[in-house]
């Protein structure tokens, strides 16, 4: 993973397994690497990587278990509402980078559907 040095690697990170929760790529109840694994698999710090799964948890979308791990949340509602979010903010992020361009909303969603067709 290459690192954006404007934004935090944790948060990063994060968005990574976030991204992978709403996907699938991580299905709901499934065990997360360990700390020591995650930091190696994102060539990150273990704290970091704690960091991580503290915000996660805290986020609801994951839960430590003593003695068993960490693991993606089953709840299902709280994925959707991930997803949304997800959704909304990459919507935002885009009209944004369009503005930049002089292209508003509506020109926008024209070429969007132009795009589709």
């Amino acid at each position: 993973m290459q690192y954006d040095p404007n934004s935090p690697i944790w948060l990063q990170v994060m968005t990574a397994i976030k991204t992978d929760i709403v996907t699938g790529k991580r299905a709901p109840g499934e065990k997360l690497p360990g700390g020591r694994d995650l930091a190696l698999q994102y060539t990150i710090n273990p704290n970091t990587a704690a960091r991580v799964y503290q915000e996660l948890e805290k986020e609801g979308l994951c839960e430590t278990r003593r003695g068993l791990g960490t693991f993606v949340t089953e709840d299902a509602a709280r994925i959707g509402v991930l997803r949304t979010e997800m959704a909304h903010q990459a919507v935002r992020q885009f009209l944004e980078n369009m503005e930049k361009l002089g292209i508003y909303a509506n020109e926008a969603a024209r070429m969007i559907m132009e795009e589709e067709q």
